[in-house]
């Protein structure tokens, strides 16, 4: 294999795939980044257990050509000392030449770098999928949806499916939701195309789900999704994104959401974020995060957190619309503190049933996006 690239052009792609090279993996082969010269143009790929990446460089853009190629081939090169090297070389033009024994040598201006690669027939292949149904979705609709929902997983392996972000579809809608059992995020869009054959429920780990949100294009682009057997592909211009499926049964959540509330309020998103900032300060050098609520009269409510060796905290914040009975809860500020950071309206609505009932939280006349958090018992 020898060619010449444009450093831009790599650089980019090798920091899109290296986003799948595992740094745990004891697979010497999965610590590297693939390379394919082909007549069209430059194919990297990236993988370990979880994703697999592809990004395509084409050998033109528009009249300017990326690539100049004297002779095809394929390399696996260790993904940390290319990544590295490329960014600091010095010219805008990288030549990429792959001798015997896959000893491989790359040059740019005056400097010359020799790296030792790997047999590519011993790199895993990507599952091949038939894409005989693909959901389609904005890449600004999933990322939305992915920022909604992710943080709200699990992180505890012990119980894997809840690592993960449940897809469904229903009339039309697609819904993700996350929970890892003390809090709940849901956020759903409406599709245009039927429900039949997208092999939905899924679950989808949330950190590979995060990765991708990192990649996804900032224009709205199409994304095609394609979901097969264990596998879910993410289709964008030049880009692969594989993400295996998690296996399990995701538990029934609707049951824990309540419909019916004895108090509901309407408060300023960044006057209650600001709030909660500064009670978490010292709720957190308890390690309990505990900050109280209560509903002082029906255009006012108090936020406070206490430490026993720092002191306490209180503050009053005019609300909207409040309706129902008194109110005096208990909850963890920084799971309320997450849902406040994706938080895209500039007011928020609160309903509750009761001091020991969960929290619904939603974007004010949005009914697509809810948060749950559970509430603390507390001795006073």
């Amino acid at each position: 294999m020898k060619l010449t690239v444009t450093k831009d052009e790599l650089n980019e792609a090798i920091s899109v795939v290296s986003r799948a090279v595992s740094s745990k993996t004891s697979i010497p082969i999965l610590n590297g980044i693939k390379l394919e010269a082909s007549d069209s143009g430059l194919t990297l790929t990236a993988s370990d257990s979880e994703i697999s990446i592809q990004q395509f460089i084409p050998r033109t853009k528009g009249e300017r050509f990326i690539i100049e190629l004297d002779q095809t081939g394929s390399v696996v090169l260790p993904a940390k000392f290319f990544v590295d090297i490329v960014k600091r070389l010095p010219s805008q033009t990288i030549e990429i030449e792959v001798m015997d024994h896959f000893i491989t040598m790359i040059r740019s201006g005056s400097s010359e770098i020799q790296l030792v690669g790997l047999d590519p027939e011993e790199f895993p292949l990507l599952p091949r999928l038939s894409g005989e149904r693909v959901l389609h979705l904005s890449s600004g609709v999933l990322g939305n949806m992915i920022k909604q929902t992710a943080f709200a997983a699990s992180v505890n392996e012990t119980s894997a499916i809840l690592t993960g972000i449940h897809w469904s579809v229903n009339q039309n809608r697609l819904k993700f939701v996350a929970t890892d059992r003390h809090r709940l995020a849901s956020c759903e869009v409406e599709i245009n195309e039927q429900q039949e054959g997208y092999n939905l429920p899924i679950v989808v780990p949330a950190k590979t789900l995060q990765e991708l949100s990192k990649i996804l294009p900032e224009d709205q682009m199409i994304v095609d999704i394609v979901i097969e057997d264990n596998q879910v592909l993410f289709k964008m211009e030049n880009v692969l994104f594989y993400s295996r499926i998690l296996d399990g049964t995701y538990p029934d959540t609707s049951k824990i959401i309540p419909t019916v509330f004895k108090t509901e309020f309407t408060v300023d998103t960044k006057n209650l974020a600001d709030a909660l900032d500064r009670a978490y300060l010292l709720s957190r050098e308890e390690r309990t995060n505990i900050v109280r609520l209560v509903s002082i009269n029906d255009s006012t409510i108090e936020i406070s957190s206490s430490s026993s060796e720092l002191g306490k905290v209180t503050e009053q914040l005019e609300i909207e619309s409040f309706t129902g009975e008194p109110l005096k809860i208990a909850f963890n500020s920084k799971y309320l503190l997450d849902v406040m950071k994706v938080m895209d309206s500039e007011r928020v609505h609160f309903s509750f049933t009761g001091a020991m009932s969960p929290i619904i939280i939603t974007p004010q006349g949005s009914r697509e996006v809810l948060h749950l958090i559970l509430p603390y018992r507390t001795t006073n």
